[in-house]
């Protein structure tokens, strides 16, 4: 039928009228897709009846008339020339495997993440191993297993450092109390001064323009800034002697910090890298708090009162703010930047106090506007489903969280319904 429309339809589609048949047909696929001039993760089947199809319906994710019949994940196999430490902003460190270059899924690929020690332990991955690879969700390059035996007794196996030079400080490395993560004892080293930086400029902090990573590494590098009210500082002068910086870009660089000299408190918080501090934690306090100096005086116990602030991030606001060293970051801060008002939020509206969890791609809002959308009428935003959560607002492909409000039995509303609920 849609071909009789005149729409392109793709010519290996198939009418059959059993399981077996569907079988048969994804197993041909299954080898036959290599040969395509198009990449294929998976044969689509539905049912071939209008009518039934309107009896079937649609769940609130998906149609109950069609499914995807994926094919199992490209695997290929590589070798790990080296185990590579990188360091987080908050100074957690994650083992890199660097592998020999290798073509998977559409792309050549020549890293993968191990995660943590525990995983090199329950992979038992060796430096100069060969490698079982494929990309998780046919995006993110994840190692299966290893082939032990192609083993030559030539593998090094990898320990973790009691020291990384890029820690700064000693170098001195510690396994996080609790966690399976290490992380620098020393906080400031050069490498996680530059990835906090890249941070307070990023989007979802100071969303400074024309203000990338590496502008940030050029600045750091040249010594012209080395804490963050330094950027509020710099003159065009400055820029102008750096290479690749003429008078247009000097002048929107500048233009670009100078607007961001007001901030909402809860992009302040978010800015500052503080530990288990996201966007509804900083949010959160930002709304209850209303000002730094409150924060910043709040005992753990305060913090902990809170919903949604559990012991760990209570603990954790609490230790940031009782450095000496993060006070002075502030007050520095605090001499260039000032406070806009946040969100402003309706009373009396049908979402006030009702928590609700997003999850899905929206038509008509971004993740950043449904959020403040909610909170403007008084709503929360949570990141998780529990009991506590009053509504799981959906777009399409929505994940796990949808299924938690299912079973939980928390009302489940499509983007229409938020919509007319909010009219």
């Amino acid at each position: 039928y849609l071909k009789k429309l005149g729409f392109r339809v793709n010519k290996e589609y198939r009418s059959v009228k059993t399981i077996e048949e569907i079988i048969s047909f994804w197993k041909m696929w299954t080898t036959k897709k290599d040969k395509e001039d198009y990449l294929i993760d998976g044969v689509v089947v539905k049912v071939n009846d209008i009518l039934l199809q309107e009896k079937l319906g649609h769940t609130g994710k998906a149609p109950r008339f069609g499914i995807a019949f994926k094919f199992p994940a490209e695997q290929v196999t590589t070798v790990v020339e080296d185990i590579v430490l990188q360091i987080g902003r908050t100074g957690i460190l994650t083992p890199v495997a660097h592998l020999r270059p290798v073509s998977v899924a559409g792309s050549t690929v020549s890293r993968a993440t191990l995660h943590n020690e525990d995983e090199i332990r329950r992979l038992d991955v060796r430096i100069g191993d060969t490698v079982i690879l494929q990309k998780a969700g046919d995006v993110i390059p994840d190692i299966v297993s290893v082939l032990k035996e192609m083993r030559t007794e030539k593998e090094k196996k990898y320990v973790f450092p009691k020291k990384f030079l890029d820690c700064g400080g000693d170098g001195s490395v510690e396994k996080i109390p609790g966690q399976v993560a290490h992380r620098c004892v020393h906080k400031n080293s050069f490498t996680q001064i530059k990835r906090k930086f890249h941070h307070f400029v990023s989007k979802h902090a100071f969303d400074i323009e024309h203000c990338g990573p590496k502008v940030v590494d050029q600045l750091l590098e040249s010594g012209l800034i080395s804490t963050f009210d330094d950027l509020f500082t710099l003159k065009k002068g400055d820029l102008l002697e750096l290479p690749r910086f003429a008078e247009k870009s000097a002048v929107n660089l500048l233009n670009s910090i100078e607007q961001r000299k007001e901030i909402q408190l809860s992009r302040f918080l978010v800015a500052l890298s503080i530990p288990q501090v996201g966007e509804e934690t900083a949010r959160l306090l930002s709304k209850y708090f209303k000002s730094i100096e409150k924060i910043q005086s709040a005992k753990e116990s305060d913090l902990a009162a809170l919903d949604s602030v559990g012991p760990i991030v209570a603990a954790s606001v609490a230790q940031f703010f009782s450095s000496q060293e993060n006070k002075n970051l502030v007050g520095k801060l605090l001499k260039h930047v000032s406070f806009s008002s946040e969100v402003v939020i309706q009373k009396n509206s049908p979402l006030s106090k009702k928590v609700f969890v997003v999850t899905g791609t929206l038509n008509n809002f971004s993740r950043d506007s449904i959020k403040e959308k909610i909170i403007s009428l008084g709503g929360v935003v949570s990141s998780s489903v529990s009991k506590k959560t009053d509504y799981v607002l959906f777009g399409e492909n929505p994940g796990s969280k949808y299924d938690d409000g299912e079973k939980l039995g928390i009302t489940l509303l499509s983007e229409d319904d938020f919509l007319k609920f909010v009219q």
